[in-house]
């Protein structure tokens, strides 16, 4: 039955999305000649609407670029010709150390508050405070504070990574049923012990579920990020690209920050299914 429902939704993924380049590829087949044309849009768009094309790439020149840049991942030209993959890795990086230092600061925090209501009521107010704050909203202080784009973005990153990671760890940790702690204590399990061998098991779904949501939201951030600091990353790329009113390359761009992002996700996705349980 599972099979067989899999099979089907495959079928039905294969066919929206054929519609898909089929609708986009008619859209971008032309945008009439000059003649029907309003002079003033002629105008704007230049040699491609006076040839009668439309000023956004078809599919086809999506995919010859696209097949490109993956023929060429790394090459380096100079400061504004990179491969997609060097531009990718870029940002991989920043995510991954902002992210696992996030890792660092939350899941002890998280476990501090999930067992502790003293200290969950003594530090609800500055994470009330400071949750809703835009990742970005603290970019122009990290900019002039540490004084480096780079590690700017690092920052960036783990101010927004931190906030999920913490929440989720806070809510398992204080979820994990009473009965169980409890035959802990009667067994005179000490505190640390009990902490790695009942709570964590207990609360790791949970934990794992912020951890997916953390990266998903460091993974948006990033983009937005490398196009405030510039430089280097997928975000600067796209940047540059619509600066050079490259359309193909912010299209193949965008389709491959969301594959790298369907990857981490999926990673933590699988990592959480690792440590799910049935009660």
């Amino acid at each position: 039955m599972t099979r067989s429902l899999s099979l089907r939704a495959a079928i039905v993924s294969i066919a929206i999305f054929a519609l898909f380049i089929t609708a986009w590829h008619l859209a971008t087949r032309g945008s009439g000649t000059v003649a029907s044309m309003d002079p003033e849009y002629a105008k704007l768009m230049g040699i491609t609407a006076t040839q009668g094309k439309s000023a956004m790439p078809g599919p086809l020149d999506v995919a010859k670029t696209l097949w490109d840049h993956l023929n060429h991942p790394f090459y380096d030209k100079g400061p504004n010709d990179k491969g997609v993959g060097i531009q990718l890795a870029y940002s991989l990086a920043r995510v991954l150390t902002g992210y696992f230092l996030a890792v660092i600061v939350a899941l002890p925090i998280g476990f501090l508050i999930g067992m502790s209501p003293l200290m969950s009521r003594a530090l609800d107010p500055f994470i009330q405070i400071l949750k809703p704050i835009s990742p970005l909203a603290w970019m122009p202080l990290a900019l002039y504070t540490i004084k480096d784009s780079n590690l700017s973005a690092i920052f960036v990153i783990f101010i927004c990574s931190v906030w999920p990671m913490l929440l989720n760890t806070a809510f398992g940790v204080s979820a994990v049923r009473k009965e169980w702690l409890n035959v802990a204590r009667t067994l005179e399990v000490g505190p640390i012990r009990r902490a790695f061998t009942v709570i964590l098991p207990a609360a790791a779904p949970t934990i794992l579920t912020g951890m997916r949501i953390s990266i998903g939201i460091a993974w948006l951030v990033i983009v937005a990020a490398e196009m405030l600091v510039g430089g280097t990353g997928i975000g600067y790329f796209v940047w540059n690209e619509w600066n050079n009113l490259s359309i193909v390359n912010v299209i193949n761009a965008i389709l491959l920050i969301g594959l790298v992002g369907m990857i981490l996700d999926q990673i933590l996705a699988y990592c959480a299914k690792l440590v799910t349980f049935p009660e």
